[in-house]
Formats: structure tokens, sequence, C-alpha cells
């Protein structure tokens, strides 16, 4: 079992910068991919990036170049650091787990934190 806790979250301006993390319980957390979803008012989650237990990492598109996801295993804690924040990234962010390689599918991550609010204004 793994528990996820995000922080991070907040208001900014557009073009500035937040960083997300993600604690996890457990003492297996290296063997995890772990991701970054999204959900903004009115729409479906959506992949945002990964980053395996290797060390690969995967970005939608709309975040490529702006966002950078990492991991600290001595810490047990995923970051994603997101610049260039634009108003299209207000969203809900949820971090999940799951084992094995990264992947963008939702319904293959097996753990979920609560969500932090992310709101850029323009």
């Amino acid at each position: 079992q793994v528990q996820l806790v995000e922080s991070g979250g907040g208001l900014v301006q557009a073009g500035g910068s937040l960083r997300l993390s993600c604690a996890a319980s457990g003492r297996t957390f290296s063997s995890y991919t772990m991701g970054w979803f999204r959900q903004a008012p009115g729409k479906e989650r959506e992949f945002v990036a990964y980053i395996s237990w290797s060390g690969r990492t995967a970005y939608a598109d709309s975040v490529k170049g702006r966002f950078t996801i990492s991991r600290d295993n001595a810490k047990n804690t995923a970051y994603m650091q997101m610049n260039s924040l634009k108003p299209e990234d207000t969203a809900v962010y949820y971090c999940a787990a799951k084992l094995g390689s990264g992947m963008i599918t939702i319904t293959t991550y097996n753990y979920w934190g609560q969500g932090t609010q992310v709101t850029v204004s323009s």
C-alpha cells in the first residue's frame, strides 16, 4: 500500500513558477513509477508527466519544455517543477503511483493523492 500526499499548489500569475511535491509512504518508493495528472473544471483528468523507477521521463506535449519531473528516492518524494505557467495550466494536480514501467494511461496507476490546486491568473 502506498499513500501519496501532494503539496505546493497555489495561485500564481502567468509566466510564474511553482514546484509541486508528492510525498509517498512505504519502503519501496524506488520501485514505483510516479506520475502527475491534472483535471480542469469540466474536463477529464489528463496525463502531465511521469518518471519511471529507472528515471525515464515523459511529458504531455502541452507542458514539454516548461515542466520538469524528478524524484528523490532517499526522501520518498516526487517533484514537478512548473515554469512559464499559463492560465490553461489551471487545474487540480494529482500525484499517482504504479509498479512497473512508465505509462501515460490513467487506469494503470493504482495509487492516487488527494490533489493540489494550481491556479494561474492572466
